[in-house]
């Protein structure tokens, strides 16, 4: 097996716990009760430092993470079960994947 980029190792880790987070998400918006809130609260911060380690970890390309992260610190400021809350969190998603593939 080859050698992997410790920044790719997190950029893939990242949009994995990004996926769960959004799962997890779906299912509370869905009232699908399989977990508590806290661990959806708890992976989002964990999704929030990856993003940010993701950066930091690829250098000048990291920047394109920054509008990720920005969307991301603004998830806080939407409340959960309204129409702007997973609408964010979509465009957080897409953001992300855009700054993974700058970042890359």
């Amino acid at each position: 097996m080859g050698h992997v980029d410790p920044h790719r190792l997190a950029l893939l880790l990242t949009a994995a716990l990004m996926a769960g987070l959004l799962t997890l998400g779906l299912g509370l918006q869905l009232g699908w009760r399989l977990t508590a809130r806290w661990v959806h609260h708890a992976l989002f911060f964990v999704v929030c430092v990856g993003a940010g380690l993701s950066g930091v970890l690829s250098g000048p390309r990291g920047l394109a993470l920054l509008p990720a992260l920005g969307l991301l610190l603004l998830m806080p400021r939407t409340r959960p079960g309204r129409a702007g809350h997973w609408r964010l969190a979509l465009l957080c998603a897409a953001a992300f994947g855009a700054g993974m593939w700058g970042a890359w």
